[in-house]
């Protein structure tokens, strides 16, 4: 596979390239290892995909990014945080550790929930998350997940792999992709999400 297009939100390209370059030369080699053609494994039911034959299989694809990730020794890893209902109190505990955060709604009479995000690779500082999947999957990872590591002093920048909408036409339908997520970012306004971001589209 190669990269097709990127975006830095937030500086986060260039945080990568001044302080991790070796992080992201491994992020790169990553995905040029990645031989796509053979993860064009998916026989799909649905009519309008009937004159496409085999489509990319984002299982499979998830599956050659997880092995070539993890050569470079990057891990998988939770962010753990406690949530209440009292929208007052979770302001005031966000930025807190996890143990101060449940001590302190507690402390308040309120019940402490326990929660956790989980992201695919880590390493440095860095987040990186393939997303193959839907739609919401792609929103959630931009919008709260890449967000909850960062709050939680995990990590400094987080790194979303997409596919671009020339390999999107020919998996399921449904899958989110680069252009539109890019325009979604974009949409919101310089400051949003307030964590430093690479967006990378990705081709056979």
């Amino acid at each position: 596979m190669r990269i097709a297009a990127r975006y830095s939100h937030l500086n986060g390209l260039e945080f990568l390239i001044v302080h991790h370059p070796e992080r992201w030369r491994e992020i790169q080699n990553v995905i040029a290892s990645v031989d796509a053609e053979r993860c064009r494994t998916k026989q799909s039911r649905e009519r309008r995909k009937a004159g496409l034959g085999l489509l990319y299989s984002p299982k499979d694809m998830n599956n050659a990014m997880r092995a070539a990730f993890q050569k470079y020794n990057w891990i998988e890893q939770r962010a753990s945080y406690w949530v209440t209902g009292d929208a007052q109190l979770i302001r005031k505990t966000i930025s807190m550790a996890p143990a101060q955060q449940k001590a302190e709604i507690e402390r308040a009479g309120e019940r402490a929930i326990g929660s956790y995000n989980q992201t695919d690779f880590v390493k440095d500082r860095i987040a990186v998350e393939v997303q193959f999947g839907k739609y919401a999957f792609v929103a959630y990872d931009l919008f709260v997940k890449h967000m909850a590591f960062f709050v939680g002093d995990i990590i400094d920048v987080g790194v979303e792999i997409l596919p671009m909408k020339e390999l999107q036409a020919r998996m399921s339908s449904g899958i989110g992709y680069y252009e539109s997520e890019l325009y979604n970012v974009i949409r919101q306004g310089r400051g949003v999400p307030a964590v430093p971001l690479v967006m990378v589209g990705v081709v056979p």
